[in-house]
């Protein structure tokens, strides 16, 4: 996860072998991690009007996994990598962007599984569980026409890089 690796629960980015445990245990700690990322922001966010509609500090410092966490609650299957490398699961891919403190998510899947004609319509529920999550999302079109999503810290919160 690009340096951003913690003990305990880690969300489901897409580059990685199935997500462990059983679904409903799975299901029931994603959950979890959710609410307590929405305690974060309530505790951070305590001056604002809805506290719970904007991220964090703790999220702009780890978008990644911010943004991992916010799609896997949402619902959203995470694409898998299997040992040899290859693509073993259709879903969201979550990397960092090009741009320091903004997050790129594509659509992926192993040869055959029709992600690419699935994109548009994958990447526009990923893009509305962001944007209710309080993240700025905006929708690119890449090398062979490709679709994916860079999410951006909101407009006023201080990147990582301090801008």
């Amino acid at each position: 996860m690009d340096g951003e690796q913690e003990s305990g629960f880690e969300p489901a980015t897409g580059d990685g072998p199935t997500a462990p445990g059983e679904a409903p245990a799975r299901a029931a700690s994603v959950q979890s991690a959710f609410a307590g990322l929405l305690q974060i922001r309530r505790l951070a966010n305590g001056g604002r009007a809805d506290p719970e509609s904007v991220p964090a500090p703790w999220e702009l410092h780890r978008p990644v996994r911010a943004v991992a966490l916010v799609l896997e609650a949402a619902g959203l299957p995470a694409s898998a990598v299997g040992p040899s490398g290859g693509r073993t699961q259709k879903g969201y891919r979550v990397a960092a962007g090009s741009s320091p403190g903004t997050v790129r998510v594509e659509w992926l899947g192993p040869p055959g599984s029709g992600a690419a004609y699935e994109e548009e319509d994958e990447l526009s529920r990923c893009a509305a569980a962001l944007r209710e999550s309080g993240w700025p999302v905006l929708l690119y079109r890449g090398p062979r026409g490709r679709r994916f999503l860079e999410v951006e810290p909101p407009t006023g919160a201080r990147r990582p890089d301090g801008r």
